[in-house]
């Protein structure tokens, strides 16, 4: 579940809907603001038995912001050699977003044991599962991401994929930064053979 908003401090109504719908690994995405750090950094702190990371790490200041915060992962949209090293430095575990073969076979080859399906819409279902015999194995553990909704995760999970990441088709209600509709959700999380 990746969620969104300028002012972070403002997630809290959905990150209490996700924890206790049962959900434990939420991704908040990285935002230019001055005091998005010092804001992350208060909601790890209210939801300790959650596992927070962050998403939309595409920069070296995105990257300092990031572990300024205390995030104990984070996911990038994009496969960037030198954030990678960056992260590893740090003892960050940074997952990079890929969608070509060329990047999955590049991941690979820089040691990343989990990949960013990204966007996943673009490729469909089965891209995936047919990367496997041209590239051989073993391919990363891959988290399809990017303009799914819940109807799409058990599809996807049957696709050949090892997770779905889940964002801005949960929406918000009733306003930008309300609660969201927990239904879909929660029948998602009752149809899957194992709890997230």
């Amino acid at each position: 579940m990746v969620l969104r908003s300028s002012q972070p401090s403002l997630l809290a109504p959905q990150l209490e809907q996700l924890r206790d719908l049962g959900l434990q690994h939420v991704e908040i995405a990285w935002g230019p603001a001055a005091d998005w750090s010092a804001q992350c950094r208060q909601l790890i702190a209210a939801f300790p038995e959650m596992r927070l990371g962050a998403s939309s790490i595409c920069t070296e200041a995105a990257l300092a912001s990031v572990l300024e915060a205390g995030f104990s992962y984070g996911v990038s949209p994009i496969l960037d050699g030198a954030l990678l090293e960056s992260s590893a430095a740090a003892g960050f575990t940074l997952v990079p977003g890929v969608m070509t073969p060329t990047e999955v076979n590049r991941a690979r080859a820089l040691g990343c044991a989990i990949v960013k399906l990204f966007p996943a819409t673009t490729v469909g279902i089965g891209h995936w599962r047919r990367l496997r015999d041209p590239l051989g194995p073993p391919l990363p553990f891959c988290i399809a991401a990017g303009g799914l909704t819940p109807g799409d995760v058990l599809p996807w999970l049957e696709g050949g994929v090892d997770a779905v990441a889940l964002g801005a088709s949960l929406g918000p209600s009733p306003g930008p930064l309300g609660p969201f509709s927990a239904e879909p959700l929660r029948q998602l999380l009752a149809a899957l053979p194992g709890r997230p």
